[in-house]
């Protein structure tokens, strides 16, 4: 019994003694990596995809390598042609009627407003009606055009940046107990960073 217990006393002790010297080494085990010589990034520069986007609409975006993009800007600048065409189209309309109809209904009719608008205030009001909207129409485009460079413009501030999985916005339903007693269900948001 005596000798048992004398063998694992031992036993542990030696084991004991090998971990001990285990933690006594010195140094690293890793090996040292060789450091790749440092090259000159291509610098992306705002101001660069600002003129370009400036001069061709959609090339501050192609600079950017958004390209998809590019489609929606064209789309945007379609919808607020058509709508300047348009517009364009119907003001001429009313402006030719009134002309007819305020020189003496001389002639044929320009066209159908001026049978199916006979009063001249009717015609001032769609006039004033389409030309109002032409107006809007060519602010649209130009907000549309100045959205276009603020876009090409902040996403080339943003094209280095670097959003890896420590900076994440989570969120998932809670169940959160009230100072009633209660539990009411709801969302929460984790913002990690």
């Amino acid at each position: 019994m005596r000798r048992g217990l004398a063998h694992t006393i031992c036993l542990l002790v030696l084991l004991w003694g090998v971990q001990s010297l285990y933690a006594q080494r010195e140094g690293n085990d890793t090996i040292s990596q060789p450091q790749a010589p440092a090259t000159n990034p291509k610098i992306h520069s705002p101001q660069r995809a600002t003129l370009y986007s400036a001069l061709l609409p959609g090339l501050g975006q192609a600079y950017n390598k958004k390209y998809w993009k590019i489609p929606i800007i064209y789309a945007g600048f379609a919808g607020t042609g058509y709508l300047i065409a348009t517009n364009h189209k119907e003001y001429r309309k009313f402006v030719d009627a009134y002309q007819w109809i305020d020189t003496g209904s001389q002639g044929a009719p320009p066209n159908d407003y001026a049978v199916r608008y006979p009063s001249k205030d009717q015609l001032l009001k769609g006039q004033y009606q389409y030309r109002r909207s032409l107006e809007l129409s060519i602010i649209l485009t130009t907000l549309w055009y100045g959205l276009n460079i603020v876009d090409a413009t902040v996403d080339a501030h943003f094209f280095n940046f670097d959003i890896d999985e420590e900076l994440t916005l989570q969120w998932y339903p809670a169940i959160v107990p009230t100072w009633q007693g209660d539990y009411q269900t709801g969302v929460a948001l984790r913002l990690n960073f």
